[in-house]
């Protein structure tokens, strides 16, 4: 959840006060994730999340936040009504990382997703004045599209970390082992099982665009640009044959830029259209 630059282009495009208050939730995300991921042991892990609990309570509460994240945020939540729910489930999510590093089946691993990336969508949505079921159905589909585009991209990463995302009754399906993916040979069985991966992301982001309601296309412009960019690292790890292991699939800058700068123009043109068809 780091403000890496595949998302920093598409908050180019919100207005300041939204960008502002999509910084702030960032870094508070941020803070959250890294309560795991850089906790000495385990043990400090589940104190460090406890405190981040805490820190969502006093949030949503009369209390005072006692961290820098939870502080540059009380304001923004209050200014943009943002709701709990969304940051109660990050923080379980991410406490989820520690309870287990394998997943026995999509829907297991569906919850997962919700949780680290659909809830954040959650957070955005409401940021960008989007609140109906339309909206939280786009921000769940796109939240998962983008998550398991994720977990497909960073396959070898995950494993040295001691992690296989996928389900392990995907794998089964397959005839593919841990120790096949250990070896970073795309092999057939292994081929067959990312691609089918892909399928299901490539469904997630349909679904996603099925969900948009047309008077929220406008208002979406900084999620579509988002979407737009991960579907191009879907579309480069089946171009080179389902290789997420030689190196990790990025898109280029200007090819970044390029995605961001047609789905505004598509977004703005399709706003004009609408408009002149009301005259």
């Amino acid at each position: 959840m780091a403000r890496d630059t595949s998302f920093s282009y598409s908050f180019l495009v919100l207005p300041n006060d939204q960008r502002h208050a999509i910084g702030i939730v960032w870094d508070f995300c941020r803070a959250v994730d890294d309560a795991v991921d850089e906790a000495s042991d385990p043990d400090a892990a589940r104190v460090e999340i406890g405190k981040w609990r805490a820190e969502v309570s006093r949030l949503f509460s009369g209390l005072q936040p006692s961290t820098e994240q939870g502080l540059n945020l009380k304001p923004i939540a209050a200014q943009f009504k943002l709701t709990r729910k969304p940051f109660d489930d990050l923080v379980d999510g991410v406490e989820m990382d520690l309870d287990r590093n394998r997943y026995n089946t999509f829907d297991e691993l569906v919850e997962y997703c919700k949780r680290v990336a659909s809830a954040v969508g959650m957070m955005c949505i409401e940021i960008f004045g989007c609140r109906d079921a339309a909206a939280r159905d786009y921000a769940l589909n796109l939240g998962l599209a983008l998550q398991l585009t994720n977990i497909i991209r960073d396959v070898a990463v995950d494993l040295k970390n001691g992690r296989v995302y996928l389900p392990q009754e995907d794998l089964a399906q397959f005839g593919v082992t841990d120790a096949m993916l250990r070896e970073g040979r795309v092999t057939d069985p292994i081929r067959r099982l990312l691609a089918f991966e892909c399928q299901r992301a490539r469904e997630l982001f349909t679904a996603a665009a099925n969900a948009m309601s047309q008077s929220d296309v406008r208002k979406l412009m900084a999620a579509e640009i988002m979407g737009g960019i991960y579907f191009e690292i879907l579309q480069r790890i089946e171009a080179r044959g389902y290789d997420v292991f030689t190196d990790v699939i990025r898109v280029p800058k200007f090819i970044r830029a390029r995605i961001a700068l047609s789905i505004w123009a598509r977004i703005q043109l399709s706003a004009f259209g609408i408009m002149s068809a009301r005259a």
